[in-house]
């Protein structure tokens, strides 16, 4: 069943010409949403959750029109924020408050370390497995970029490399677009990625994976010791050796767990046909188990440089019906659905319905320019009421390589923070 809505809240107007990530954060009563305002400044709008009215921090930086550009945001376990975004090979730039909780007073933090600070590209704030707060980042550019790992003290309120050296190394020849590190059922942190040879899309290969009790000590999927940093000679990390231009591109790899804790990997790559299809991969009995779970007549044969709107795109795997696993897809032919595959054999079992994430009222564009989405992000933290959960709805353009539109451009979106309440069947 679809959720319930409980309450729609205004937010602002965001940039609807191109898409960029936003951020929603809910910790304990208070809440706080970063995004491009319609002028494309960084903001942040901040309330408590028994208060329907927002404040508003504007901070110094402003977006062109690269959906690389996200903005992401924590708050520690001291509730000060930290912000960071707008960055696409540049300077860092990091915002931390001055008071608990006060996103007024966010203040820009010049530098972390200090070093590999001069070009910056996606950043992430996450726990570490004793609750430590870390932020990782690409330093560098497409094809040639590092993999960077700090660790926030709390009593010094400063950040110290978690890692004395990246965590991957492209060798000056490549870099690696991950997925993860996720805490995974069993308590370790899983990651896949693929490498890049350059900026052009078509130059991603070898689909590889890694694993870590701690983020600093890290493991082939057979418990071999590897030494960091890891690269494409690193021993026992390569799941699918797919060549340049075989089909893969990154954001397409996708980390999941079957009902057993198991990791599994889906991602796509061409068939010996020519065509575009979805693959699965499970490390069982010694070796990496590939099962095809696709059979479409379609090839997306991609190519080019920035941001690349995906004629097929992927959700996470996860356990579906009993005995199934499960993935939901996008395809520019073949429209949405879920493709099933048995929980034992990943032998493809066919399609079925999408489970309903969203209210069906929602999930058209109410904006009459041609050719906008709806847009929604789900929040990091936990809403202090069972079975409401927030999320954010926008509309916008699919991503266009990061060059301004010609012609006639859309309207700034309405950001509205809905209030959903899952119903049981």
């Amino acid at each position: 069943m679809e959720p319930v809505i409980e309450s729609a809240l205004a937010i602002d107007r965001v940039p609807a010409d191109f898409p960029v990530g936003v951020c929603l954060v809910t910790a304990g009563e208070y809440q706080y949403v970063a995004y491009y305002d319609a002028r494309h400044q960084m903001t942040v709008a901040s309330r408590t959750l028994a208060d329907e009215s927002w404040r508003y921090t504007k901070l110094p930086t402003f977006v062109g029109v690269d959906s690389h550009n996200y903005v992401t945001m924590t708050v520690d376990d001291d509730g000060y924020l930290h912000v960071s975004g707008n960055m696409h090979a540049v300077p860092l730039i990091y915002f931390r408050s001055a008071k608990p909780w006060e996103a007024d007073s966010l203040e820009r933090v010049p530098a972390m370390i200090g070093r590999d600070e001069t070009r910056c590209t996606y950043p992430a704030f996450m726990r570490g497995p004793e609750g430590q707060l870390i932020f990782h980042y690409r330093a560098g550019g497409s094809g040639n970029g590092d993999e960077i790992y700090n660790v926030y003290d709390r009593v010094a309120k400063s950040w110290a490399r978690l890692l004395d050296t990246p965590l991957t190394d492209g060798q000056g020849r490549m870099n690696a677009y991950m997925h993860g590190p996720l805490l995974g059922p069993d308590g370790a942190y899983h990651l896949c990625w693929v490498w890049r040879d350059d900026p052009d899309c078509a130059t991603n290969h070898d689909l590889s994976y890694a694993r870590s009790s701690d983020l600093r000590h890290w493991e082939s999927v057979s418990g071999a010791p590897a030494a960091l940093p890891l690269s494409l000679k690193t021993p026992g990390l390569i799941v699918d050796p797919i060549p340049a231009g075989g089909g893969i591109i990154n954001g397409c790899q996708r980390l999941g767990f079957d009902a057993k804790g198991r990791a599994v990997i889906t991602y796509h790559k061409f068939d010996a046909a020519g065509h575009t299809q979805l693959y699965a991969a499970r490390y069982e009995k010694g070796g990496w188990r590939i099962r095809q779970l696709s059979d479409w007549a379609y090839r997306w044969d991609f190519t080019g440089t920035g941001s690349m709107h995906f004629a097929i795109t992927l959700g996470q795997l996860a356990p579906a019906r009993e005995g199934t696993l499960g993935i939901t897809y996008r395809h520019v032919k073949y429209g949405e659905g879920m493709l099933l595959a048995d929980a034992e054999t990943l032998a493809p079992l066919g399609t079925a319905e999408v489970p309903v994430a969203y209210p069906a009222a929602l999930m058209r564009p109410a904006s009459p320019f041609p050719g906008l989405r709806v847009r929604w992000t789900g929040g990091s933290g936990k809403s202090p009421e069972p079975g409401i959960r927030y999320v954010l709805r926008s509309e916008a353009l699919p991503p266009h390589n990061d060059k301004p539109l010609a012609g006639e451009q859309p309207a700034p979106s309405p950001l509205v923070l809905y209030r959903l309440r899952d119903v049981k069947e």
